[in-house]
This record gives structure tokens, C-alpha cells and sequence, in this order.
């Protein structure tokens, strides 16, 4: 009969200590020793299977590893597919078509927290392209978010998505712009995107995040546990990017110092004029506004809801003004448009915009807001869901409702 020798211990696995090895018990190829203490036990070699099945396989703690491992993937499994909400019912086919890619609507009537996303969706309509938009949750190559699908191209950020569309469809909406005007637009894009947007962001996902939980649209019996754990992820990313970028070694009052310099002066440049720029659109526009409606109608009670709705009621007035002309399907409270400490948002839950389909607006367009090729309305414009019933502002004519 043959024995073997071995090492058992409290933590119940063997050791084999065969010929010409010594053991060794480093972690993930460390040099580093541990010790165990156990004991020498010698079994005939007929019994070994027996006694190993008895000290691992078939142990409780074993089985009840593997119940509890499926059970927790399942879990992250189902956390994953509603984190992502594929919509599998949907094909894409972005041949001579813009797929835009974006978070899903908030259940709070505004069509996206996120000022980029809503900013890309803005400058769609205020260029009248129909466009497709598709909430998969999925980011671009590069991690990105908004990104456009075109005859199969994929383009992510928004800067690089203007210059692509006006590259590959002809239009701009800055062609009446002087090279100085357009420097000036640059100017204010650059302080919106990577200043006024680091502020705007701390107070929507760290020093706000219980509203905009709240204001998130996740479906399952789960939803309330993903909307936490989306908001402390996005939280933290926000945090650690603001340290990075160098806004976030600041204290809270600093930040929001930084965020009101920024908001007067972009309350100054725009005056009383119509746009930023003057009477006519440019993209610029799309931007500001991206921005200046997460202040305006995601952020209650903030400080920057207080400066937009109280001392800088020309910002109010321009958002109030593009959200008419290029959003008519967003419902907004008027009895909200200014600022009001005692106002309860939780009131009612206005409708959200629609989730897909074209959308054109070509009959509320003023010809010289932009240069288009001369066959692209027949080719581009579709069925109106964007056209605004109503002008709000005396520089387009008497107030009118379209027949």
C-alpha cells in the first residue's frame, strides 16, 4: 500500500508535499512568504480521492460560495442591462440619416442633465436636420458622449460633430459672422465648456445630487437602487475630474464664485440683444444654452437658479426664448420662469420630449440664419415637430399663431 503526506489546515485545503518542491504560499507571484499552521496527516493513496472530496469539494461553505456568487452575477447582470437600457426593438440604419446617441430623457420635461447632449440636439433643430435619436447608453470610441452616427462614420464630440455636419452637408450657421465675431464665439465657447460647465456639473452631481436623483428616469423594480449608485458613480467621476482640471482643489463657496463670474459676463455679452452674437442665430447659441438650462430649470433652489432667475433675468429671458423657438414640445411652467424660495417643484411631472423620431423644423427657419445648398430642404425637412406656434420676442413681428 502507498502513502502520501500532506499539509491540513484550518482553512480548509491541502497542500501536496511532494518530491524536489517546497512550499510556497506568495499572492499573484509576490516573493513574500506566509505561514500556516496545520497539521502533517498521511493517508493511503486507494482513500486520497475520498478524503480531499471530504475536505473541499463537497463542503458546505463551497456550495454555498457558488449560490452565492450566481446569485450576486445575476445581480450585476441585471444592473448592467438597465444601467445600459438596450433598446434591442430598434435597428440602426445611418445611411444618409444622423443617429444621435445621448442619455435617456429626465422625467422632469427636460430633454437631457447633460449640457453637451442637450446643446447637440439643440444645434440639430436650430440647423432644421432631421436626426434619430437612440438612448442605448453606449459611449463613443473614446468614452465620449453625445456621438453621431453618419452613413456608417462615427464622430464623437461636440465641436468636432458641427465641423463634421457642416463639412459633409454644406450648412454653418456662423457664415454671418465676421472672422472677429467668430473669434469672440470661440472665446465664449471655451469659458462655457471648460469653466462655467465644471460649476454647473459640482452643483448638479455632488453638492445637488438628491434632486437629480430624483429627476432621473430609470425603469425596474430596481430603479431607486440604479439611481443611487448611477449618482455616486457620476459624483465621484465628477470630483476626481474637477481635481484634475484644477477647479476642484477649491472650496464650495470658490466654486460658485467662479460660476457667477461666469454667468455675468455671459449676462453682459448678451445684453439686450436677441442672441449672443446679435440678431441672428450662431452655434455658439447652442452651446450657451446646453449650459444655461441645467441652471434654469434642473437645479431648483441653487444658487445658480437664483442669479438666472432673479438678477440676471436677461439669461432667463434667452433661454425662455430658444426653448419656444426650438423646443415647443418642452413644457414649461411660466409661474416658474422666476425665481421663487417658497416654489414647490414637486407639484406636477410635466410631459417629457418624445424619446424618438425626426425632427425638422423648416417653416420656423428665417432664410438668412443659415446658408444651406439649394436642394437641401426638399431633401432634409420632414414632418414639424419642432415649429413654435407662438413668437416671444418683438424683433420677429407682432405675436402670431400659425394656422
Amino acid at each position: 500500500m502507498y502513502w502520501v503526506a500532506g499539509f491540513a489546515s484550518s482553512r480548509s485545503f491541502v497542500v501536496d508535499l511532494g518530491r524536489n518542491q517546497s512550499p510556497s504560499f506568495g499572492l499573484c507571484g509576490s516573493d513574500e512568504r506566509h505561514l500556516f499552521y496545520g497539521y502533517i496527516v498521511a493517508v493511503p493513496v486507494q482513500d486520497f480521492g475520498g478524503i480531499m472530496s471530504g475536505l473541499v469539494s463537497d463542503s458546505w461553505w463551497r456550495k454555498t460560495l457558488y449560490i452565492t456568487g450566481g446569485a450576486l452575477l445575476a445581480a450585476a447582470a441585471y444592473l448592467l442591462h438597465e444601467l445600459l437600457s438596450i433598446r434591442k426593438d430598434q435597428q440602426l440604419d445611418s445611411k444618409d440619416a444622423i443617429i444621435l446617441h445621448q442619455f435617456s430623457r429626465p422625467k422632469n420635461g427636460v430633454p437631457s442633465l447633460s449640457p453637451f447632449c442637450l446643446k447637440m440636439e439643440t444645434y440639430l433643430r436650430m440647423v432644421d436636420l432631421p436626426y434619430q435619436c437612440y438612448f442605448d447608453g453606449s459611449l463613443s470610441a473614446q468614452g465620449k458622449m453625445p456621438w453621431i452616427e453618419y452613413n456608417y462614420e462615427q464622430v464623437c464630440g461636440t465641436e468636432f460633430i458641427i465641423e463634421f455636419l457642416e463639412e459633409k452637408l454644406g450648412m454653418s450657421l456662423n457664415k454671418s459672422l465676421s472672422a472677429q465675431e467668430q473669434a469672440v464665439a470661440q472665446a465664449i465657447t471655451t469659458m462655457v465648456e471648460e469653466h462655467l460647465y465644471w460649476s454647473i456639473a459640482y452643483c448638479q452631481w455632488v453638492d445637488n445630487v438628491q434632486e437629480t436623483q430624483r429627476m432621473l428616469d430609470l425603469p425596474g423594480p430596481l430603479s431607486d437602487l440604479l439611481k443611487w449608485i448611477l449618482c455616486q458613480l457620476t459624483g465621484g467621476m465628477v470630483k476626481r475630474e474637477m481635481y484634475c482640471h484644477g477647479i476642484g482643489s477649491f472650496t464650495k463657496d470658490e466654486v460658485y464664485s467662479l460660476m457667477e463670474k461666469d454667468m455675468r459676463t455671459l449676462a453682459t455679452l448678451l445684453g439686450d440683444k436677441k442672441y449672443i452674437m446679435g440678431p441672428k442665430l450662431s452655434s455658439v447659441d447652442a452651446t450657451v444654452f446646453g449650459h444655461l438650462a441645467q441652471a434654469m430649470w434642473t437645479l431648483p433652489g441653487t444658487r445658480p437658479e437664483q442669479l438666472i432667475k432673479g438678477e440676471l433675468i436677461n439669461l432667463a429671458m434667452y433661454c425662455e426664448r430658444i426653448r419656444r423657438k426650438f423646443w415647443p414640445e418642452w413644457f414649461v411652467d411660466l409661474e416658474d420662469f422666476c425665481y421663487d424660495s417658497d416654489n414647490d417643484t414637486s407639484s406636477g411631472t410635466p410631459p417629457c420630449p418624445l424619446d424618438l423620431g425626426l425632427f425638422s423644423r423648416t417653416d420656423t427657419l428665417e432664410e438668412s440664419d443659415l446658408s444651406l445648398p439649394s436642394h437641401s430642404n426638399s431633401e432634409l425637412s420632414g414632418h414639424s415637430l419642432s415649429d413654435s406656434d407662438i413668437e416671444v420676442d418683438g424683433s420677429d413681428g407682432e405675436q402670431k399663431v400659425k394656422g
